[in-house]
């Protein structure tokens, strides 16, 4: 089995035009959330376009681990469909080359997704995870409203925690603040206020926030009782240069570390604590999602040429069931991997497993043109897609029902 014959050459050029449009079509989907946040820094708080791009460079890595193995099934899929509904596949088998010999390229094609895919789960996504939020960190620096996120915790500045539920952006007016400050000697404060406004300070990088009718709470260790002391107005200042300076120097998370960093960690961890499950889980997860390339298109496959009658619209949505199911598998493996109660390589390894199973069964009864259990399953799938489609559009389908007993088109 020669990777360089015709057939061969002639199934890696038809996978490629499809990756590329897939990939472009995902990409654009994954990223309209990110590009809506960032849209709104650069309309309301005058990011310049620069900023912008790099913002969309440093997401990319993060949502591209997901849409390659997207792409490499759905390319796989459309392909197989295409060459199926043109009698493609009829004629090879005609001419003795057997399915098998099909999946020599396609499982090339697969394994080039799987190792771009790997590069950019191990290395790609921690470098832009960490620069994406030091840039942040940037911007957050020139104008600290970019930061201030509603009911969320803020722990960018040093010892200083922040909490607010309702923030109005234009008149810096905020509600239900809850502070909680550690600096200084002695034991930390911690401050809550119904009402609170943010101003800039005298100095450049200084910003206040001035809290009113709070309460301002101080524990005693030595006599185990706390001291609350009410207020009208009280002023907390904060420094963005110590914020930018802490956001260096703290430990990285799971999904800031390459693999070199993660094994480190694993091997020299004396404690197997929450941190130490998470980081093993992702250790897992940075294989088995980009070893889906193989699984998906090895289900791609057979899915392609049973779906005969199919059209690339219904293709596109069976293919999009298949990496949902795919999803929902390893959704449920991470829930039960975080728990720390299973170990991460079997749970993560499963949905590969499974989907490249049932893939590996269904190219066996198509290159024995043998009929399965799931073909009636996958039949009324087919048709609840058809059935979404317009019928307008149905009848421009050569063979389909819906010409029957009518005379030629014009």
């Amino acid at each position: 089995m020669k990777i360089n014959t015709i057939v061969n050459r002639f199934i890696l050029k038809e996978l490629i035009p499809p990756f590329l449009m897939n990939m472009g079509f995902f990409m654009f989907v994954f990223l309209m959330r990110e590009i809506l946040e960032i849209t709104n820094m650069v309309v309301n708080y005058r990011v310049n376009l620069g900023v912008f791009l790099l913002m969309i460079f440093y997401s990319m890595p993060y949502f591209l681990v997901y849409i390659i193995p997207m792409s490499v099934m759905m390319s796989v899929l459309l392909t197989f469909l295409r060459m199926s509904a043109d009698n493609e596949i009829v004629a090879l088998k005609s001419g003795g080359v057997s399915l098998y010999h099909m999946l020599a390229p396609v499982m090339l094609f697969a394994a080039a997704g799987c190792v771009v895919t790997v590069f950019m789960a191990g290395y790609g996504m921690p470098w832009g995870r960490y620069s994406y939020e030091q840039l942040a960190m940037e911007v957050a620096q020139s104008n600290f409203n970019i930061g201030l996120k509603e009911r969320r915790f803020i722990d960018s500045f040093d010892d200083v925690m922040i909490y607010v539920n309702e923030v109005d952006m234009k008149t810096r007016k905020m509600k239900g603040v809850f502070i909680e400050d550690s600096r200084g000697e002695g034991p930390g404060r911690t401050v809550v206020a119904p009402e609170g406004h943010l101003f800039e300070g005298d100095e450049p990088d200084i910003f206040m926030i001035r809290l009113y009718r709070g309460i301002i709470s101080q524990g005693r260790p030595g006599n185990k009782t706390v001291h609350a002391t009410r207020f009208n107005t009280y002023d907390i200042r904060l420094d963005l240069k110590s914020a930018g300076s802490g956001a260096g120097s703290r430990s990285k998370d799971e999904k800031e570390m390459r693999l070199g960093e993660m094994l480190d960690y694993l091997n020299t961890a004396k404690e197997h604590g929450k941190k130490y499950h998470s980081v093993h889980l992702e250790f897992h997860r940075k294989f088995s999602i980009p070893f889906a390339c193989i699984a998906l298109a090895l289900l791609a496959m057979p899915l392609g040429i049973r779906t005969v009658t199919a059209r690339k619209s219904a293709g596109l949505g069976i293919g999009l069931v298949c990496f949902l199911l795919y999803y929902l598998i390893l959704s449920g493996a991470m829930v039960l991997g975080e728990s720390g109660m299973y170990h991460p390589a079997p749970l993560l390894w499963f949905p590969n497993i499974a989907i490249g199973g049932l893939g590996l069964y269904l190219l066996v009864k198509a290159a024995n043109d043998s009929p399965t259990a799931l073909s009636a399953v996958f039949g009324k799938l087919r048709g609840v897609i058809m059935r979404l489609i317009p019928e307008k559009k149905q009848s421009n389908t050569p063979g389909d029902p819906g010409r029957a007993g009518k005379g030629p088109q014009p």
